[in-house]
């Protein structure tokens, strides 16, 4: 027998801007709406950009299925410039000269990125250690020992660079630190280098221009809210599970 479905079980796809956390998204469109149930299927940093599926009500259940999906990014990458939390947003660490470089030199150090690898996440991280979260270590000073976590670089591909900026695009795995893979490729290169920007453009399925601007999203009716939403059905079909 099929389940019945309210028609707020499912998704929308919101395409965040720089400043709001993931859970500001979420917590302002469940005010807005009178959402019962939300979440999110990928936490994006605060200045990062770009496509979050919000998940409701019966939705909800497939948010780890869907956040284990692939995920392809843009971004910029700074070098010369070190950070603490390898972003625009940590202390500056260290300053160095930039080489001359090409961006067949960018795109020959990057492709020694892609495939299997074990990444360490940054103590500048949501990653929790007996339950606390390393950023809120990292603020205090302290640093822990993290655990490795296999992860895969299917592509990692400058486009442009326009010295110090490199303009790049990369699709990986879930749980894959950029920020990380920039910090790497500027030692590799040899002057540091940061993530300055990145937006998500992809994840599983999902596109991030089907998404509708956050504030868009705020201004609308909930008759008009409702219509946007990814019925669970077509949603769990995307998700590859069982819509039981």
């Amino acid at each position: 027998m099929m389940r019945d479905f309210d028609p707020m079980d499912g998704a929308i796809l919101i395409d965040k801007p720089a400043g709001p956390t993931s859970h500001d998204v979420v917590d302002a469109l469940r005010r807005a709406f009178r959402l019962e149930k939300a979440g999110h299927c990928g936490t994006l940093d605060p200045n990062a950009t770009g496509l979050l599926i919000i998940v409701l009500g019966k939705g909800t259940k497939l948010s780890e299925k869907l956040m284990s999906d692939d995920k392809v990014y843009e971004g910029t990458i700074k070098f010369g410039e070190t950070t603490d939390s390898f972003d625009a947003d940590g202390e500056l660490v260290s300053s160095l000269p930039v080489p001359p470089m090409t961006l067949e030199d960018l795109n020959e150090g990057a492709a020694a990125f892609q495939g299997d690898q074990m990444q360490t996440p940054p103590m500048v991280s949501a990653v929790k250690v007996k339950g606390v979260p390393l950023y809120k270590m990292a603020r205090k000073g302290i640093e822990v020992e993290r655990k490795a976590r296999l992860i895969h670089v299917y592509l990692f591909r400058f486009s442009k660079y326009e010295e110090p900026i490199g303009f790049f695009r990369i699709a990986c795995t879930k749980g894959t630190y950029v920020r990380a893979l920039a910090h790497e490729l500027g030692q590799k290169l040899g002057c540091g280098a940061h993530l300055a920007t990145l937006r998500r453009v992809v994840s599983g399925r999902f596109d991030v221009q089907d998404a509708l601007p956050f504030e868009d999203a705020l201004k609308l009716s909930s008759s008009a809210f409702q219509q946007r939403v990814i019925p669970f059905l077509k949603l769990a079909a995307h998700a590859s599970l069982p819509p039981g």
